[in-house]
């Protein structure tokens, strides 16, 4: 038998066909899938199928090598995310119980194969290469967890529950189990298991001694700086708890001068530590310059005015008692940052903390960790004493030493879901609080009779300011489909027209990618949707040219999705790539909007405002926008819902994350005591 051709036509006709014979072995089972079934579906004749792929082994064959390798590629972008090995083990968990591999047809496929692979030599050898690749990367994240001993057999029992879970959910119908139930199933477990076994040997760990921040657009390192050690936590944190009580003692308006003057000299040095900022993270100076200091400098000033303003409440309990409440301090609270807007990041999170009385410990990410320095210094010269915002640098040992440390009240963590879960599960240890803004993938909903060129500006701002990498960005945009052509056209040419280079040029309005690991993250997010058949509309290379080949530099990236179901309209990508997808209803884009596991944004375009008030009531997402994209006043709390996180950020909603409430009662009288 000849081998099967795969992906050599143009037109995408394998590509085609090997769909289709996934939905036939869904609807009609193996023995129905036969070449003249597929041959039906596609109106092409039987000859044209054999053409392709030789006889129905070669067909069959060629549509489980598709399905393998979209599990193949979903795992590869998760394991580039993944930070540590814990986190690798979590990836192999997800990639292989994600949501697509629970859905009804993608399910009946699977069973359809595993049912032949005994009978099928060439099923049988695609079905060892998956076994084999799990096994292995199981084995290779849990050597830094456990003993040298016990790493094949714990990789086994992890895969054997892996495939068991999903058996036993798809033989079901999915009425025993859910994506979302099957993955926490396996997590609890893997979680207890580490937790009540030795860990690996610290030789096997590789304990890193230095963050070394690169600059995204030339390679270089921008300094060594040493990890802070567990020892120099508890020293942090204790330094911290001695300075915060007097600080809560102060009166609440000295408090706020500090911050303000704090403001005052991040404004006064914009223009150097927006260079700094751009060096460290690769973002334009034109948005730095602009946004990352000064919003930061906003926040500050903002918060000073709250803090002589946060009071508790008076509760008239008749005229024999009354009572109030008042909100107190937590204590020593921590905030982990994200690389992305380190500066603003710290401030969001140092400023509302310390108004309310609190001392921060504060972790920027280990690839950004410039700016949180020159805030530490900057507090000092504004006069905030000494303890109460230190920074701690290092990478996941380091955060985890503040989430599970006895005296840290509070943590508010900016990062990616499977961070925000594992912060959340080290404060469930202690009861902490927690704040948690995580991802997104998030949908901007472009209507009829929007303004055109207006909706195609919130739509590059929300995909390609800061390269792409924001978490509340509008990745899903809906567009009617009258309008989809006029949109699409427009914002191809102006997204062609984007200048791509030096970030320190004031020109440039796209810069690199922050890390080598996120860029590579981002490349195989988009081979992976050009591999399912996603069209590609613009971009999509990277871009290494003159002096760009020394940077992490992708092109903006346009996809037409024809429907909900590829990974990149799923997926959180984090760069510069856009997927724009046809709806012809309010209903139907509402429903198609919500079906997704974050909820931290979305947006609404149209010249209706009674619709534009109407959809964003049925939006599950914690911050929207009308007419608008990515504009995060501080005077308006921002977080989200869903698997985006929890609390909020900003407006007057943080000074209850970074409160306690207590109440008083007041006895006017004496005690009717029937004693």
């Amino acid at each position: 038998m000849a081998a099967p051709i795969i992906g050599s036509n143009e037109d995408g006709r394998p590509r085609q066909l090997i769909d289709m014979t996934i939905d036939s072995l869904a609807e009609v089972g193996f023995v129905g899938t036969t070449l003249a079934e597929i041959a039906g579906r596609a109106g092409v004749s039987a000859g044209l199928v054999a053409h392709y792929f030789g006889d129905k082994s070669g067909l069959l064959e060629a549509a489980f090598r598709s399905l393998s390798s979209r599990l193949r590629d979903n795992l590869i972008v998760r394991l580039l995310e993944a930070d540590g090995p814990r986190a690798r083990l979590q990836a192999v968990i997800d990639a292989n119980l994600a949501l697509e591999e629970f859905d009804q047809r993608t399910s009946a496929a699977w069973l359809a194969f595993w049912g032949q692979v005994l009978h099928a030599p060439p099923l049988g050898r695609i079905q060892h290469v998956y076994q084999r690749r799990m096994l292995s990367n199981l084995r290779h994240a849990l050597r830094q967890l456990v003993p040298a001993e016990e790493t094949a057999k714990l990789a086994a029992m992890i895969a054997a529950m892996i495939d068991g879970v999903w058996l036993r959910g798809a033989l079901s119908g999915w009425t025993e189990t859910d994506s979302e139930t099957a993955r926490a199933l396996l997590t609890s477990f893997v979680d207890n298991h580490l937790n009540t076994r030795p860990s690996a040997p610290t030789s096997n760990i590789g304990t890193r001694h230095l963050v070394s921040p690169v600059n995204p657009a030339t390679g270089e390192i921008l300094a060594r700086i040493p990890v802070t050690t567990p020892a120099a936590v508890d020293s942090a944190v204790a330094l911290a708890k001695t300075a915060q009580r007097d600080w809560a003692a102060r009166a609440p308006v000295e408090r706020g001068r500090v911050l303000r003057r704090a403001a005052d000299i991040l404004r006064a040095r914009n223009d150097a530590l927006a260079e700094l900022e751009t060096r460290n993270t690769g973002k334009p100076i034109q948005e730095t310059i602009a946004v990352d200091v000064l919003s930061g400098a906003d926040c500050l000033e903002y918060y000073a005015g709250v803090a002589a303003t946060i009071a508790g409440q008076h509760l008239d309990l008749g005229a024999g008692a009354f009572g109030y409440t008042r909100r107190e301090p937590l204590g020593v609270v921590a905030g982990i940052g994200a690389w992305n807007y380190p500066l603003q990041i710290a401030c969001w999170k140092a400023a509302p903390a310390l108004a309310c009385g609190n001392a921060m410990i504060f972790k920027p990410a280990e690839q950004t960790p410039l700016t949180a320095i020159e805030l530490e210094k900057i507090f000092l010269e504004a006069g905030l004493p000494e303890g109460l915002f230190q920074v701690v640098q290092g990478y996941g040992e380091t955060g985890r030493a503040l989430t599970s440390h006895r005296d840290v009240a509070k943590i508010s963590l900016t990062g990616s879901v499977e961070t925000g879960k594992a912060v959340m599960t080290d404060a469930a240890r202690r009861l902490k609080a927690v704040t948690l803004e995580l991802g997104g993938k998030s949908p901007l909903i472009v209507f009829e009779d929007a303004a055109l060129d207006n909706a195609v500006s919130g739509a590059m701002l929300a995909n390609f300011y800061s390269s792409g990498q924001v978490c509340s960005n509008g990745t899903r945009v809906f567009v009617h489909r009258s309008i989809l052509k006029p949109f699409l056209d427009r914002l191809v040419a102006r997204t062609a027209a984007l200048r791509i280079g030096d970030p320190l040029d004031p020109d440039t309005q796209i810069g690199p990618l922050v890390s080598e690991v996120q860029m590579e993250s981002v490349l195989a997010h988009i081979a992976r949707a050009r591999h399912a058949g996603v069209r590609l509309v613009a971009g999509g290379q990277r871009r290494t040219e003159g002096a760009l080949a020394k940077g992490y530099y992708v092109e903006p990236t346009i996809f037409e999705a024809a429907d909900d179901r590829p990974a990149i309209v799923r997926d959180e990508v984090f760069g510069p790539v856009m997927t724009v997808l046809a709806f012809d209803d309010e209903h139907e884009v509402i429903a198609r909007a919500n079906a997704t596991e974050f909820g931290l944004a979305a947006a609404v375009f149209t010249s209706d405002l009674a619709r534009a008030h109407r959809v964003i009531a049925q939006l599950q997402a914690g911050t929207c926008w009308i007419n608008q994209y990515n504009i995060t006043p501080v005077e308006m709390p921002f977080g989200g819902t869903k698997a985006s996180g929890l609390g909020r950020e900003n407006g007057l909603a943080a000074i209850e994350h970074y409160t306690q409430l207590k109440s008083v009662y007041v006895a006017l009288a004496d005690i009717d005591c029937p004693y």
